[in-house]
C-alpha cells in the first residue's frame, strides 16, 4: 500500500498509524510493549519493513526490539551496551570527576544505504553502531575523547539525542548532545570535531563561546543540502551553511526562541518548522496557544500555523524527537504532544487534524513514506 506509516513512541508503549496518500483516514496499531517507555521507534530507509524500538523501564532496564514485518511481530536484539573496556552496563571511569553510566537509548538511526547498519545515541552520552541488524553493538569511542570530561547533563540527562547521516557521504555524521553541543565526524566515527562556533550560551557556561558545553536540543537537515544544518538550541534557532564550521541565529520574529523539535520540508530545503514554548522553566506554548511556526526562507521570517490547533488553554509541550515529515508530493507534517495528542497536516502545515487524540505522553514521532 502506498501512503505513510507513522511511528509513535510514548510513555506507555508504541503505536503505529497507517494511511493512504490522502492521509484522511487512519488505522492505529498498538500499544506495542504496553506499559513500557518507548523512547524512540524508527524505520529503515532501505527496508521499509525493518523497524527498531528503544524499550525501557526503571525496573527491567533497556532493550532494543526489532521488527522485520512493519511492526506485526517483534524480537529483542542486541547484547548489553557497554562503554569501551567495561563489562555489561556498569560505570566507566575516564579519569575525570564523574563516571559514565549506561542508562537508556534515546535515539535509533538506521543507515541510509545499508540494511543491517543502525546507530544508537545513549545516555550517558555516547554513540553506538551495529552492522548486524542490532544483534551486537560497538561504541564509537572517539566521540567521548572530545573533552568528554567537560560535558554536563541537561535537564533531561546527559544524552546523545540526535543523529544526522549525510546522504552524499556515508563517513559524515552529525550528532547533538545535551549539554555538550554538536559534533561532526568525516571518517565514519573514528575522529570527531566539536562544531559549536557561533553558539552563545551565557546562562550555561562561564565562557559563553566555549567549544563544548552548549545545550543543543535538536538538529535537522535536508538531504539535498547536507552542508546546511538547522538547530534548535536551548535558546536560539540557529543555522550553518558550512556543515557546522560556523553558526548564525535565525530566530527572527519567533515569539520565543526556546523549544525542542525542528524539521525541514521534504521538498523545500529552505522551509523549516519549529514549535516554540515559553521558556526553559515554563514548558508550554506562549499564551497557551499551540502554534507551529514555518519559515519559507531558511529562517528569520516566521509565520504561525494555527488552523486546526488549539488556540486557548493549551499547556502541553512537544519534545525534541516528536516532529517528523513525510515525502509525499504534498509534504505532510506530524507532531505529538506531552498531553498525548498526535497532529498531522497533509498540506505542509496550512491545516491540521488530530489523528490520535488520547495517546500516552508522546516521546517520539517518525514517519515512513510507503511506495
Amino acid at each position: 500500500m502506498s501512503g505513510v506509516r507513522v511511528l509513535v513512541g510514548t510513555q506507555k508503549g508504541a503505536f503505529i498509524l497507517t494511511s493512504d496518500e490522502a492521509r484522511k483516514d487512519w488505522e492505529i496499531s498498538g500499544p506495542h510493549f504496553a506499559g513500557w517507555e518507548i523512547y524512540h521507534i524508527n524505520g529503515s530507509a532501505v527496508n521499509p519493513n525493518r523497524l527498531y524500538a528503544s524499550q525501557s523501564t526503571g525496573w527491567f532496564g533497556q532493550l532494543i526490539q526489532r521488527s522485520d514485518d512493519g511492526g506485526e511481530t517483534w524480537e529483542p536484539v542486541g547484547k548489553d551496551f557497554a562503554y569501551e573496556g567495561t563489562p555489561g552496563t556498569h560505570q566507566w571511569y575516564d579519569g575525570t570527576q564523574h563516571p559514565w553510566e549506561f542508562k537508556r537509548v534515546w535515539h535509533l538511526e538506521p543507515s541510509l544505504s545499508e540494511a543491517d547498519t543502525v546507530y544508537a545515541g545513549v545516555e550517558d552520552a555516547a554513540l553506538f553502531k551495529s552492522t548486524d541488524g542490532g544483534q551486537s553493538w560497538q561504541e564509537l569511542p572517539g566521540l567521548r575523547e572530545v573533552k568528554g570530561g567537560l560535558w554536563q547533563p541537561g535537564a533531561g540527562g546527559m544524552c546523545l539525542h540526535t543523529i544526522l547521516l549525510d546522504p552524499n557521504n556515508p563517513n559524515r555524521i552529525f550528532v547533538a548532545i545535551s549539554a555538550a553541543g554538536a559534533f561532526r565526524t568525516d571518517d565514519g566515527g573514528e575522529t570527531w570535531l566539536p562544531i559549536n562556533k557561533g553558539l552563545i550560551s551565557p546562562w550555561e557556561l562561564p565562557d559563553s563561546a566555549a567549544d563544548v558545553g552548549h545545550c543543543v536540543h535538536n538538529l535537522a537537515m535536508h538531504p539535498s543540502q547536507p552542508n546546511v544544518v538547522f538547530m534548535q538550541k536551548h535558546w536560539d534557532v540557529m543555522r550553518t551553511d558550512d556543515a557546522g564550521d560556523m553558526w548564525h541565529e535565525i530566530s527572527g520574529n519567533l515569539p520565543s526562541d526556546f523549544g525542542f523539535p525542528i524539521a525541514v520540508h521534504a521538498h523545500e530545503p529552505e522551509t523549516v518548522y519549529v514549535v516554540p514554548i515559553k521558556s526553559d522553566s515554563e514548558h508550554y506554548p506562549p499564551d497557551g496557544k499551540l502554534r507551529v511556526y514555518r519559515s519559507r526562507s531558511g529562517g528569520n521570517e516566521w509565520e504561525a500555523l494555527t488552523n486546526g490547533l488549539p488556540q486557548e488553554n493549551c499547556y502541553m509541550n512537544v519534545l525534541r524527537d516528536a516532529m517528523a515529515v513525510d515525502a509525499l508530493d504534498e509534504c505532510g507534517i506530524y507532531f505529538g504532544t506531552t498531553g498525548g495528542q498526535l497532529y498531522a497536516s497533509a498540506d505542509a502545515g496550512d491545516s491540521w487534524m488530530t489523528i490520535a487524540p488520547n495517546l500516552p505522553k508522546i516521546l517520539s514521532v517518525e514517519v515512513q513514506t510507503l511506495k
